[in-house]
């Protein structure tokens, strides 16, 4: 299928909202990450959504050019044309963007997909996520709001971060603290600002100890129930009734983390889970098996040749497509499983 149009997209996030149910985002650097990506999905006939980080991105534009919107544009349109052969519905997406990388990466990218909306095509991308986890949340909000305004005139839907993700990913870090808990008053300066909705859907990353990488049991710890409290006090505040799930909500750093942390967050109405740490490994591991497996072949050792067949490297990347992929499998099995044991 095509990828997703904005309408598909927003349906999308509809019935992840209805089912309890959310969609793995993964993270892809190269066409190679692209396809199993696409693999993945097709094989646990998932829908899903493949996204570009800043560094992901310029590091596809090749390590000559190292251009952020180059390499996400690249990507994107190879994405284009090789989902037409799946039978899932994909969308595009860019992952964390600093307030310092705006400039660089989100605004001309809305700029692109704009202009491909004026003249009657859809978006290159289906949502962006704008990261002012960095800077106090007035700022953050009202870059929000600027950037929201550009989305929705170029059928973009914008994701924003209050809190912080602890971690390290391309490069930023941030500690393990109490910032990684957002608190109760952001989740409700966040819809007076921007609304739930009416004037354009959007994905909300609010934390509730996410960490990127992979940690070992006890280093970190999860409270879905922030997400529930801040759900319940916007619904409160906008009577909207109990139980309502006012936000579109995001759970990032999502590798390595516990069945039951993933249930749970899902019933508070997460619709996106970004998947990162353990797809990379997925795809690395079976390199490095093929590299001790085949030493001699990859080498040209004690004045041998070698073997083409070992280091061509379709016969190792093969292999780490399908790593990948298999992994990917399970994330939508385990994000599909959790929406079905809440009834969706």
């Amino acid at each position: 299928m095509p990828i997703a149009t904005p309408e598909v997209y927003a349906d999308m996030i509809s019935r992840a909202k209805e089912g309890g149910f959310a969609y793995p985002a993964i993270n892809c650097t190269s066409s190679e990450t692209v396809n199993a990506a696409l693999r993945g999905f097709a094989d646990a006939g998932s829908d899903g959504i493949i996204q570009f980080s800043t560094g992901g991105a310029e590091f596809a534009s090749g390590t000559k050019v190292k251009d952020m919107v180059t390499g996400a544009v690249a990507l994107a349109e190879f994405a284009h044309v090789v989902a037409e052969r799946y039978p899932v519905q994909v969308a595009l997406h860019t992952d964390h963007c600093p307030k310092d990388k705006l400039d660089g990466y989100v605004r001309p990218l809305i700029a692109l997909s704009r202009d491909r909306v004026d003249a009657g095509q859809d978006p290159l991308f289906q949502s962006h996520m704008w990261d002012g986890s960095a800077i106090e949340l007035t700022e953050n909000l009202q870059i929000a709001e600027e950037l929201m305004e550009r989305s929705a005139a170029a059928k973009i839907v914008l994701e924003l971060e209050i809190g912080i993700v602890g971690g390290e990913e391309d490069g930023v870090v941030a500690e393990i603290n109490e910032k990684l808990y957002t608190a109760d008053g952001d989740f409700l300066r966040t819809a007076q600002q921007l609304g739930l909705g009416e004037r354009g859907v959007y994905l909300l990353a609010a934390t509730f100890g996410n960490v990127h990488g992979v940690y070992k049991p006890g280093n970190v710890k999860l409270r879905p129930d922030v997400l529930e409290r801040g759900q319940a006090i916007v619904a409160k505040e906008f009577n909207l009734g109990d139980g309502a799930k006012p936000f579109n909500l995001v759970f990032h750093g999502g590798s390595g983390s516990a069945p039951e942390e993933i249930r749970e967050a899902l019933s508070y109405g997460v619709v996106k889970m970004n998947v990162d740490t353990d797809t990379q490994y997925a795809f690395t591991r079976p390199i490095a098996g093929h590299m001790f497996a085949n030493y001699d072949g990859v080498l040209k050792i004690d004045g041998e040749v070698g073997n083409k067949k070992a280091y061509d490297p379709r016969s190792y990347l093969k292999a780490a497509e399908t790593g990948m992929a298999a992994r990917i499998v399970q994330a939508c099995e385990d994000l599909l499983s959790a929406g079905q044991s809440q009834g969706g």
